[in-house]
């Protein structure tokens, strides 16, 4: 059995609009990922690309992209590099994230996160790094996302472990 965000990437990709359509799905899955309307670029295990246009419902006062925007960003892209590669009984929760913010962002952006993903659902936790550019390539905010991956219980486990 694949992970659910695998599943659903490997359904919507070969369609027209299907990476938009994914995007729109990954929104209503975690409705405050939603509110930076991420478009989903690429994916694949350990590896995501995900871009975020400069609306004004993203900015902030001083009229470039608000921070926790861009934290925000960071998040979903290793997320979805780490949670695509996890093995089928695995599941990941975000326990720390840090940003450094480089550079004033504008314009459309693009995240990337780069990781070796662990073979096993054993309880441990990784750290990863997303990078922010801008569309002039220019490194705007590097992110680093710590994630405790576990096991999944199923409920007939949970239930058996408690009798």
């Amino acid at each position: 059995m694949q992970p659910p965000i695998r599943q659903l990437w490997q359904r919507f990709l070969p369609l027209p609009g299907g990476k938009r359509v994914f995007s729109v799905l990954l929104g209503r899955m975690a409705p405050y990922t939603g509110s930076i309307s991420p478009r989903v670029e690429e994916l694949r295990d350990g590896y995501a690309r995900v871009s975020m246009r400069d609306r004004r419902a993203v900015r902030n006062h001083l009229r470039s992209v608000h921070a926790i925007a861009l934290m925000n960003l960071a998040e979903v892209t290793s997320g979805l590099a780490l949670t695509y590669a996890l093995p089928a009984d695995a599941r990941a929760i975000l326990t720390g994230l840090s940003i450094d913010y480089l550079k004033k962002a504008r314009g459309t952006l693009v995240a990337e996160a780069t990781l070796d993903p662990p073979s096993t659902s054993e309880r441990r936790e990784y750290e990863f790094e997303s990078r922010i550019h801008d569309s002039a390539g220019d490194l705007v905010a590097v992110a680093r996302a710590r994630w405790l991956v576990d096991r999944i219980v199923r409920e007939s486990e949970s239930t058996r472990v408690r009798k």
